[in-house]
């Protein structure tokens, strides 16, 4: 069987460290995963799923094979929900979840697309149906929006030009006079889901403007058009997925905290089935690429609001620990080569002062040690017998793998609870920004490989 494994004597003997002979790390049992791949790709076709494009997250195809292989009945938690693929599928099997999500945008999402059984679809369509004829009548006439743009929304570069923000802004106006709080939601998620497409940014796969990809900007297009196609895409899939599911008695709590506070929400041992995926040891900055959606939608109002949101992501950034001094493990491990691994990456590249392995070093020790919080809350949460499904992927920093899902494995071990296995349902995975970097990425084209994987976990 193929292993990710890493030869910590061979690391060593390249960056000319002392090899540790008896700190070997413990490689669990890794194979071929039998649940399907669990990249997102797929969702962008399925109802209710594709209402929000999301650059994180897995297959809904997976989640099913979860639920009919593990839930018999109760409840189904994520602590890092995105926007809320197994939230769905739950509610679909009529099973009770809950749901953490830090980032209001996502935590708006989920609220919404697992609302789908409540919502008044005769109702929605008529308001789909006044939202267009109020935007034809006004966007051709001298009409004045009286809606505003965000207060606090400032960018280097033009968002929307002059003619698209126009109509975005009659698009508020009519959002504004919606009665119904769920209906309102809908018509929020359907901008806010849109609104970069008509903008002068785009996702590269972080947001940056049209300009910085090669590509013009927009001077104009058919923004009501555009939401109302997609206000339509949405009612027909509630009427789908209603017609499919029948009368569903499962209820969705979305709670819009941190996961570390799970002692507020959860009850001990209430949880038969956990389906997740934490963010990734690869920087990506979920907050800071849909700040748009947060200011449109006022979610945020100023930087602070990012700032409070970076200090509830698993890992915090890299930004907010490089310049820190050394970052320790809040735990030890037996037979593990993690604290080996830092402190060689903290002597790796010290030419580049923050940009080299201190800064990575401080945000690897951050991301582990929020792991180790995470274990806690999944001991915590499942029932005896219960089980955790964490997909998580591998990173590399400063062209040194990290088999991040070895050591979750292992961390959950050292606190209880049993790691049955580790699949792979993907060998291959690409578009990780932290990869995307000078000396990073030349080291990882010769070399590792980014995969992703399936921790299999069980409350004994």
């Amino acid at each position: 069987m193929q292993t990710h494994a890493i030869s910590q004597s061979k690391v060593s003997r390249q960056l000319h460290l002392p090899i540790i002979e008896d700190n070997i790390p413990h490689v669990p049992q890794i194979k071929k995963s039998k649940f399907s791949d669990t990249t997102v790709v797929s969702n962008k076709t399925l109802p209710i799923h594709r209402w929000v494009p999301w650059i994180a997250g897995f297959s809904s195809s997976f989640v099913k094979e979860a639920l009919r292989e593990y839930s018999h009945g109760g409840i189904v938690l994520d602590p890092f929900s995105g926007v809320g693929t197994t939230l769905v599928d739950s509610i679909c099997k009529d099973c009770h979840a809950i749901g953490f999500e830090i980032n209001p945008y996502a935590a708006l999402a989920c609220r919404v697309k697992t609302s789908f059984a409540k919502i008044d679809v005769s109702e929605l369509a008529k308001t789909i149906t006044d939202a267009g004829e109020f935007y034809e009548q006004k966007v051709h006439s001298s009409y004045t929006p009286q809606s505003m743009p965000p207060e606090g929304f400032k960018t280097r570069h033009t968002f929307y030009s002059d003619a698209v923000l126009r109509k975005v802004l009659i698009i508020q106006d009519f959002i504004a006079l919606i009665q119904d709080e769920i209906i309102r939601d809908v018509f929020r998620l359907a901008f806010a889901s849109n609104m970069v497409k008509f903008s002068n940014y785009s996702y590269e796969p972080s947001l940056s403007t049209r300009a910085s990809a090669g590509r013009e900007d927009i001077h104009d297009f058919p923004v009501g058009q555009s939401i109302i196609e997609k206000l339509t895409e949405m009612l027909s899939d509630i009427r789908l997925v209603n017609k499919k599911t029948g009368n569903l008695h499962a209820q969705a709590r979305i709670i819009n905290d941190t996961f570390f506070n799970y002692e507020n929400y959860v009850q001990s041992e209430s949880v038969e089935l956990i389906i997740t995926s934490p963010p990734y040891l690869n920087n990506y900055h979920y907050n800071r690429n849909t700040r748009p959606h947060l200011y449109w939608l006022d979610l945020a109002h100023s930087p602070n609001d990012f700032k409070k949101l970076e200090q509830k992501n698993v890992g915090k950034y890299w930004q907010t620990v490089r310049e820190k001094a050394n970052i320790e493990l809040e735990f030890s491990l037996r037979h593990s080569d993690i604290e080996e691994k830092i402190r060689i990456l903290q002597n790796l590249n010290p030419e580049k002062g923050i940009y080299g392995g201190k800064g990575w070093a401080n945000y690897a020790a951050t991301y582990f040690n929020d792991c180790y919080k995470f274990a806690k809350g999944i001991q915590f949460s499942l029932k005896k017998g219960g089980i955790a499904l964490v997909v998580i992927g591998n990173s590399i920093l400063q062209g040194m793998m990290i088999q991040t899902d070895q050591y979750f494995g292992q961390i959950a071990e050292s606190i209880g609870l049993e790691l049955l296995d580790i699949e792979i349902p993907r060998k291959e995975r690409v578009g990780n920004s932290i990869i995307q970097s000078d000396v990073r990425v030349e080291k990882a084209k010769k070399a590792d490989k980014l995969y992703e994987a399936i921790v299999k976990l069980k409350k004994v």
